[in-house]
């Protein structure tokens, strides 16, 4: 499967960083408009949680808080799991199943570098199989 970091390699990271003194209310309109499921929680330059749909239904939707009177500090999932660049893509999926998330912050040197779903390391381990069936054929066909 390969690392982490030929993962990051291949994209430009686009995160929606929210703060814990934000309103929920807040993050679901990045959410939303961003069309992302979770946002990584950053205060005084340090991941702290994460903040996902599911924390929006469980702890917010579900208990009648006000999203726009809720801190996300209040309801989000600190001490979120992460992955570094150097980890195993393969290591990455297993961890995100062990605990059913779908969301894994990447952090290096203490730092957030990037943030991943399930669907980016799938898509990312389909387009590595892809690239090895076509060379695959191109040998066959001897036009390598």
């Amino acid at each position: 499967m390969g690392l982490i970091a030929q993962l990051l390699e291949r994209r430009s990271p686009v995160m929606h960083i929210v703060s814990p003194h934000q309103m929920v209310a807040d993050a679901v309109a990045i959410m939303a408009t961003r069309k992302v499921g979770a946002v990584p929680v950053v205060e005084d330059g340090h991941l702290v949680g994460i903040f996902s749909e599911r924390d929006v239904i469980r702890r917010v939707v579900w208990l009648n808080r006000s999203p726009d009177k809720t801190q996300i500090g209040e309801v989000m999932t600190p001490g979120p799991l992460t992955a570094s660049p150097s980890d195993e893509r393969a290591l990455a999926v297993r961890k995100m199943v062990g605990i059913g998330c779908r969301h894994l912050p990447v952090v290096q040197h203490g730092a957030l570098v990037d943030m991943l779903s399930i669907r980016d390391l799938l898509f990312g381990e389909l387009e590595e199989r892809s690239a090895d069936v076509e060379s695959l054929r191109r040998y066959i066909d001897g036009s390598y």
